[in-house]
């Protein structure tokens, strides 16, 4: 989209993206249920389909690269890589592994990591990836532990056996030991080019053969944000349908294959089936970025995106803020970034509309266009899609409508709606808990997903729906009125921008809302007296906009330690838990609440 012409060509071309319809079904007791009307496409028998595909259709192409030890892309085409799965894929087969078992991942997104999952699903074995935050990261190995006593592997893989191999030996003595550099730090371990030794032979094809679209292509762990984590089992017709649904809405896709620049970790749905499968099912290319949304590090993704320059981008809110003051002051890679740039997609969160606008006031000056933000909605349980964003916003918070294959109902549920979801691409369930499993859908057989939503416009579904925030976050005040906490959040990160990078609400059970905020470089710099004023200037702004005392916090902490992963705080996708953040600084809530009040406590009341 070089130009605003180009930009209203795309929106109005059907080739390019579908034209929103839905139709809505009235239910009982005020439910409702939203589909799609176009009828869901037919797809992939599994993922290694797509592969095989593109490795004869078009060979040549990069499908996945990452820098090396010196620097440079280390770059591999359709071709090269099918190649190197089927060598990976006999390897497996020679191992003689126990059946049914999963192909485990320890480390981050490589290109090997790619290859060795690619190789596990081309013969019917499951595969896994666990944060790194459980291995590399953690203190001990208790966490990791128990998720590998739920995942039961045949098989651990990690990138280096000096970072990784005493973590793995830990929590999983037993299992056989794939490590891609330093293999022979540990006993009986092998090295990943030892996988690559083995020439395709037939029984690779003769167990492609034999996949089924609902046996099970992955196992996922939830984030955890609402609960221990849990075992999502991924089955080929799940992923594949759901790749089929976007391309459907998204049909620029087929004629333009992405090629993108991401960091998201395959550990998470959004990475791994959303990034990545778009990118392997329409013949696109990955580069792997090393960067990530943190200072020191989102350099590394700044001077990657400088180079590549992608036409799609994919992040979290997180990412877009600590990104967002590079681009206002550095003109020549804010040219660069969106010079071939389509389209620049947020979930996992709520964007803030301060920096969807200072975003598009970049994109307006140096590429004289509106940047076009889109949107999801989806889960590790449902592959991840449920609705989509294919026409043009305005604003921020609209998830768009339900993708083809998906209904989404609308159930009353304590002042709210809450949004249950059927169709070919949610889960059958998680892994050998058929009592959760069945806790988890209601009695017409729609996946309970916790959230709630409402229409943009009551009568013009075709409007789109507005996420309406986590059921299990809202809270009462002691006065019995809800707070709303995904909405108010993200009205004050607009509110409190550019000085807060994120904020948790407080009052369950008090008076009245609060905010603990954790602070943006910009706002370190000032003063305290300074930032002080400005963050109460944005809380009689909140207070000014209305809904009542649930709607209008009137107490603010400033946290002076960052979010710790570690602890939980952050989760994979890059947002706020704001559950794990309540409990472990309940010291703060009271200091927040605590009377007389303390003076370092920003407050307007």
């Amino acid at each position: 989209m070089s130009s605003n012409a180009s930009s209203i060509a795309f929106f109005d071309d059907p080739t390019m993206l579908a034209p929103p319809s839905v139709e809505m079904i009235d239910g009982p007791n005020g439910s409702f249920i939203l589909r799609s009307t176009l009828a869901l496409g037919a797809s992939a028998r599994c993922i290694g389909e797509w592969l095989d595909h593109w490795a004869q259709a078009t060979p040549d192409v990069v499908f996945l690269a990452e820098r090396g030890a010196d620097d440079r892309w280390r770059r591999l085409s359709y071709f090269e890589v099918r190649r190197q799965v089927g060598r990976i894929a006999q390897s497996l087969l020679e191992m003689n592994l126990p059946a049914g078992k999963p192909i485990v991942v320890l480390s981050d997104n490589a290109v090997d990591h790619a290859l060795l999952l690619l190789a596990g699903m081309h013969i019917g074995r499951p595969v896994s990836t666990v944060s790194s935050a459980y291995s590399r990261l953690a203190k001990d190995a208790s966490k990791l532990t128990a998720m590998l006593a739920m995942l039961d592997p045949g098989l651990i893989y990690a990138s280096d056996a000096k970072v990784y191999g005493t973590p793995a030996m830990a929590a999983a003595p037993g299992v056989p030991k794939v490590f891609s550099v330093h293999a022979e730090q540990v006993e009986g371990a092998l090295s990943f080019a030892q996988l690559l030794a083995s020439e395709e032979g037939p029984a690779v094809d003769e167990c492609f053969r034999r996949i089924q679209p609902d046996d099970h292509a992955k196992y996922l762990l939830t984030s955890g944000s609402t609960g221990l984590p849990k075992v999502v089992i991924n089955t080929h017709r799940m992923l594949c349908a759901n790749q089929t649904a976007i391309a459907q809405v998204w049909p620029f896709l087929r004629t333009e294959p992405p090629i993108i620049v991401d960091w998201l970790p395959w550990s998470h749905t959004f990475g791994t089936n959303h990034n990545f499968n778009m990118v392997l099912s329409n013949g696109g290319s990955l580069y792997i970025d090393e960067g990530r949304p943190l200072p020191g590090l989102i350099e590394k993704s700044m001077r990657n995106l400088r180079e590549i320059k992608p036409n799609l981008y994919f992040n979290v809110p997180r990412g877009f803020d600590v990104m967002l003051p590079i681009l206002e002051t550095d003109a020549e890679f804010a040219r660069e970034f969106f010079s071939h740039l389509k389209a620049m997609f947020y979930a996992a969160a709520a964007l803030s509309q301060a920096t969807w606008d200072r975003i598009e006031a970049v994109a307006e000056r140096v590429a004289h266009h509106k940047v076009w933000f889109t949107s999801a909605w989806g889960s590790t349980e449902t592959a991840p899609l449920l609705t989509s964003v294919h026409w043009r916003l305005e604003r921020a918070g609209c998830i768009g409508l339900p993708v083809p294959g998906v209904e989404i109902k609308f159930v009353p549920t304590d002042g709210k709606l809450e949004m249950r979801v059927k169709g070919v691409s949610i889960f059958p369930g998680y892994l050998n808990e058929p009592e959760m499993t069945a806790k988890a859908f209601d009695e017409d057989g729609y996946y309970k997903m916790g959230d709630a939503g409402l229409l943009v416009l009551p009568d013009f579904p075709q409007a789109g729906i507005l996420f309406d925030g986590r059921v299990a976050e809202d809270f009462k005040l002691s006065s019995g009125t809800w707070v709303s906490v995904g909405p108010m959040r993200v009205r004050a990160l607009s509110l409190l921008s550019p000085y807060v990078q994120d904020a948790v609400v407080t009052g369950h059970d008090r008076g009245d809302v609060g905010l603990m905020v954790f602070l943006t470089p910009q706002a370190k710099a000032l003063e305290p007296a300074d930032l002080a004023e400005k963050l109460k200037a944005g809380l009689l702004l909140l207070r000014q906009e209305g809904g009542g005392s649930a709607q209008a916090p009137v107490r603010l902490l400033i946290l002076d330690e960052a979010p710790n992963a570690d602890a939980g705080e952050i989760t994979d996708k890059g947002y706020i838990n704001q559950r794990a953040v309540l409990t472990r600084r309940q010291s703060h809530v009271e200091q927040l609440y605590a009377s007389p009040r303390p003076d370092h406590l920003i407050c307007i009341n």
